[in-house]
């Protein structure tokens, strides 16, 4: 009986892990735009970074939409930034400055309608980061390059 009760457990928690692991299918992106070239979008602006269409990357903030014909993109760059906590580490304890913050950005260039080179930075969730580069990269065709070996690390499987 005791046998039976542990593979009841494991199969329940194998079924909250699958609960939590996000779809391989997944289109759409919570972001935030930390900066580029255009106006429109503010920076610091909560953005839906949707990979859904078939011709055009959409990110949709509360007030504005952009669309970027996936054909105009030509660069896909991936980095993070990393740093101590150290406000958490004086107000909670100072093991706190033994860990990591990250966070993770995604920098696309691609020319707009008017044949002028663009940029937008989003940061994306933890979570988000890889389906959302392997999204970027299979509807654009292009390669992601890297900022440096922990950004490879982290945005490959």
């Amino acid at each position: 009986m005791h046998g039976r009760a542990i593979n009841n457990w494991l199969l329940a928690l194998g079924a909250l892990a699958l609960l939590h692991t996000p779809a391989a299918g997944q289109t759409s992106f919570k972001a935030q735009l930390a900066g580029g070239t255009l106006t429109g979008i503010g920076a610091k602006s909560d953005v839906r970074l949707d990979v859904s269409g078939a011709d055009d990357l959409v990110l949709a903030g509360a007030k504005s939409e952009l669309r970027v014909p996936y054909r105009k993109v030509n660069s896909i760059e991936y980095g993070q930034t990393v740093s101590r906590r150290y406000a958490a580490a004086i107000l909670v304890s100072p093991l706190l400055l033994l860990s990591k913050s990250r966070k993770h950005f995604i920098t696309l260039g691609f020319v707009d309608a008017d044949d002028r080179q663009q940029a937008l930075v989003v940061r994306v969730d933890k979570g988000d980061i890889r389906p959302a580069l392997a999204a970027l990269a299979a509807r654009t065709g292009r390669r992601v390059e890297y900022q440096d070996a922990e950004a490879r690390k982290a945005g490959q499987d």
